[in-house]
């Protein structure tokens, strides 16, 4: 049996990952890394109350977007497993039968970790911009910072950074804003100031 090192990985390489790895294929070579530690995993709850409240259901914001997390996309040859992913409605008005989307997302949200940090900003950003992901999100938990980038053709362009309980608004959510201290629930609890 040829090596996976030798030639391009092919789904049923990605399937056959045992489950307590995370697996992508990214330019024809099978990545894996382990699930999310607890400080990763606690950031996307945060993320996404923030978000979906206004932004997925229209509760005191303007809707028209569909959230997920850790959805399978099919970019091309590329399978790319984000931490977040959100769609404008227009881009994605059904959910498809496949247990992955082939749509390109309108807005991606990596958390970093030491074990996904160079992938995430090297070689998953590259490709969400060949993709035409709009907007990328890296949240950093150990730093306590958000950095937020926008596509303009087809470069990355550095958008605002937010740190520690900073007030976060920025593309493609500006129309809202929360605090960057919900993502943190073990730290500095965020409060509300009159």
């Amino acid at each position: 049996m040829q090596d996976i090192a030798d030639r391009r990985a092919t789904y049923a390489d990605l399937e056959a990952v045992p489950p307590h790895l995370v697996a992508e294929i990214l330019d024809g070579g099978l990545v894996t890394h382990p699930r999310p530690m607890p400080r990763h995993a606690a950031v996307s709850p945060g993320m996404l109350s923030a978000l979906v409240g206004p932004f997925q259901l229209g509760l005191m914001g303007p809707g028209g977007w569909v959230f997920m997390n850790e959805p399978e996309l099919h970019l091309g040859e590329h399978v790319v497993v984000p931490d977040l992913a959100a769609w404008r409605r227009e881009r994605l008005p059904e959910l498809p039968e496949t247990a992955w989307i082939e749509t390109s997302p309108d807005w991606v949200c990596e958390i970093l970790s030491p074990s996904t940090e160079k992938v995430d900003r090297c070689q998953k950003r590259r490709i969400y911009g060949e993709f035409g992901v709009a907007h990328l999100w890296l949240v950093d938990p150990r730093a306590r910072m958000l950095e937020t980038f926008e596509l303009v053709g087809t470069r990355w362009q550095v958008g605002p950074t937010f740190s520690d309980t900073a007030n976060v608004r920025a593309p493609p959510f500006a129309e809202h804003s929360f605090s960057l201290g919900l993502l943190w629930p073990f730290d500095v609890i965020p409060t509300s100031e009159g």
